[in-house]
């Protein structure tokens, strides 16, 4: 039998090798009468053929398979890697204020800028409202598809990546304005597939929920463009302090090369990298059509000539300190763009910190005072000066509201007060002489003498300690307390007896205000520096609404306390504070072994106080707070009244009109009320004029 030859695979070409691996039949076949068949011996290989042939073919398809499944899974997870912990994407109204580092800008009531913390935000731009060559420089410069497309410019992709691969390195970018937006904003710098995939599918939503208009405000009030400025107006105030809708054609496609790489361009003393960017945004606004080629040239031979900032006002770095705190106790949450309008005066605090450190270098430091403090309010409570210290580069300290001290003698007008409270008048007659208010104390005067029964008008004019300890024993000491928090001092103070000689620790501030109250006749003084906050968008995020004050004081106390604390100023302790025709009231204070020395004083429209002293509580030689605070006092507020007309301090002057005769009288008739306090009528003293200063 002859069986006919068959062609075996591996004679086959490749294609035909791997059609028969899985498709080859045999054509070893015998014909005969009853049909074709195959050989006995040729069936037995066939069979075995065709059972590694469905082999193979099992294994193929369960290899391409499990490749193609691993495939499904992989990519799955390749795409959940992607996009897992991709930030959501925030409302338009937290963009704003979304990832910025917080910056605050204080200025006056007048909008002058005083002192700036932090990067410059500028204020908010619309794109409407700004010249058109400042948008199109941005447009042609990143993004001049910007109306065309969703978000993504599949075009600029592929542009940037083959010029990318024929210079060997990144060459161009082609994240639209969009995508430039949700990278500063929602995403990591890091240069990764999966960050560029977040930013592709970040910015076609944003397409979605925002208009182009609203896109294109936050990119421009947004960006960073080196020197510490973000958005357009940041930028330009910080380069050439103009608004952003004064830049030229040559400012604006400068400050629009920044984006690329601000820091290092603005590095450059030459700004090459800064001016050869331009260049190209310049070519491209002509290619745009936006500007002529002569427009385009005149630009870039244009001198960038920046301007330098305006350094903070040196004087205002407490105030500044000062503000920020009470920001956080003001509002919930405070905008990270801050502008606060203070009530701060800049030719207030100038003045004031001047007769400060002129009296101090010039007087205080011989006799061991080397720091101080100011505080000058209205009224109405704005607290127009604020010195701190005499240097904040040396030392933040703020020894306006932070120090607590000593008031020393400053503190009797609440024993006084308390003292008028409980039905006594500045005629009354209390007798000064050595006594023990405790077992172990007895207080002493400054001079060392005592002058038997005299008036209380004398005796807070003349600062003398018996008598004031005497009021407290008499009033009670809890009653001086609650006086001295009644009328604004917010620290905490101990009912002992020793608390008539400010004793307990207090602040500048808090005198100030305290004596805010009979300087109003009565009226509590809440004195505030923030008058309004907004962000740079200008909204109003707190404005100060005026409200009733409340009345501590009766009427009848507080004028009888503006006779006696005008009558330190004119026959006592104060004389130095005393300034022309003016009624000022006010009151000196010195601590033990003069650690510290104060004045308080007044006037119908100003409330002022001084401290003088040392951070580290040494003594001064013998400073008073009638000797160099009052004419720190005096230096600095006979400037200030300058602009202001004379008017008298209510019950500063009841009893002016009174002749020694009627004085007698009062003596008299008061005495005799007094008879269970003293055995018996003795003649009034007749202070020594002067007295030394305390």
């Amino acid at each position: 039998m002859k069986t006919t030859s068959f062609l075996k695979p591996d004679k086959l070409g490749w294609a035909e090798k791997l059609r028969s691996y899985f498709f080859w039949k045999p054509n070893d076949v015998h014909k005969g009468s009853g049909g074709t068949f195959m050989t006995g011996y040729r069936a037995d290989i066939e069979q075995a053929r065709v059972t590694r042939l469905r082999r193979r073919r099992m294994t193929f398809l369960s290899v391409f398979s499990i490749a193609l499944l691993s495939g499904m899974i992989g990519g799955y997870l390749y795409w959940k890697h992607l996009f897992t912990d991709m930030p959501t994407l925030p409302p338009a109204s937290e963009l704003w204020s979304l990832k910025r580092d917080f910056s605050i800008e204080i200025v006056d009531d007048e909008g002058n800028r005083l002192i700036h913390r932090g990067p410059y935000y500028g204020e908010a731009v619309n794109p409407d409202d700004l010249p058109d060559h400042v948008v199109q420089a941005f447009i042609a410069g990143e993004d001049k598809r910007f109306y065309d497309h969703n978000g993504v410019d599949v075009s600029a992709i592929f542009r940037a990546a083959f010029a990318n691969w024929r210079a060997g390195q990144t060459v161009q970018g082609g994240s639209t304005l969009t995508q430039q937006l949700i990278k500063n904003l929602l995403l990591s710098p890091e240069q990764s597939v999966r960050r560029k995939a977040q930013e592709v599918a970040l910015a076609m939503e944003l397409e979605k929920s925002l208009d182009k208009n609203e896109i294109l405000s936050l990119y421009l009030n947004r960006i960073y463009l080196g020197n510490r400025a973000f958005g357009i107006d940041g930028a330009a105030e910080a380069y050439f302090k103009k608004n952003a809708s004064e830049l030229t054609l040559s400012e604006a496609t400068f400050i629009a090369a920044l984006p690329k790489a601000p820091s290092r361009m603005i590095a450059d003393p030459d700004l090459q990298d800064a001016r050869a960017r331009q260049r190209y945004i310049l070519s491209q606004m002509v290619d745009e059509k936006y500007i002529t080629l002569d427009e385009a040239r005149e630009a870039a031979n244009e001198p960038i000539s920046f301007v330098s900032a305006e350094p903070d006002n040196p004087l205002l770095g407490h105030v500044a300190d000062y503000v920020l705190g009470e920001l956080q106790q003001l509002l919930p949450e405070v905008p990270r763009d801050a502008v606060v309008t203070i009530t701060i005066d800049p030719e207030v605090q100038a003045t004031v910190y001047a007769s400060l450190k002129n009296v101090i270098e010039t007087q205080g430091e011989t006799a061991g005072a080397r720091n101080g403090a100011s505080i000058v309010m209205d009224k109405s409570g704005r607290v127009l000066a604020m010195v701190g210290g005499l240097d904040y580069e040396t030392s933040q300290f703020n020894r306006a509201t932070q120090a607590m001290r000593q008031p020393g003698s400053s503190f009797k007008p609440f024993v006084y007060a308390a003292a008028m409270e409980s039905g006594l008048r500045p005629y009354t007659v209390r007798v000064d002489e050595r006594v023990y208010i405790t077992k172990d104390w007895a207080p002493r005067n400054y001079t060392g003498q005592y002058y038997g029964p005299v008036r209380l008008r004398d005796a807070l004019a003349n600062s003398i300690n018996t008598v004031a300890a005497k009021l407290t024993q008499e009033v009670g000491a809890k009653k001086v307390v609650e006086m001295a928090h009644r009328l604004g001092l917010g620290t905490e103070l101990k009912p002992y007896p020793s608390i008539a000689l400010g004793s307990d620790e207090t602040t500048l501030f808090d005198m100030v205000r305290a004596y805010g109250a009979f300087a109003r006749f009565g009226k509590r003084m809440d004195p505030y520096v923030i008058e309004k906050v907004e962000n740079t968008r200008g909204e109003i995020i707190f404005s100060r609404k005026p409200y009733p004050a409340s009345t501590v004081l009766d009427e009848r106390v507080a004028s009888d306390m503006n006779e006696m604390l005008t009558r330190v100023v004119t026959h006592g302790s104060g004389r130095r504070a005393r300034i022309g025709e003016w009624e000022i009231a006010g009151k000196t204070g010195t601590s033990q072994n003069w650690r510290d020395a104060w004045f308080i004083g007044y006037t119908n429209q100003l409330i002022a106080g001084v401290w003088l002293g040392n951070d580290e509580n040494e003594p001064m030689s013998r400073i008073t707070g009638g000797s160099l605070p009052a004419q720190v006092w005096h230096d600095a507020m006979e400037v200030l009244l300058e602009d202001y007309t004379p008017e008298p301090l209510p019950g500063a002057d009841a009893l002016a009109s009174l002749n020694n005769e009627q004085l007698r009288r009062v003596d008299f008739y008061n005495e005799l009320s007094d008879a269970f306090y003293a055995a018996q009528p003795r003649r009034v003293a007749e202070l020594p004029n002067p007295i030394p200063a305390q």
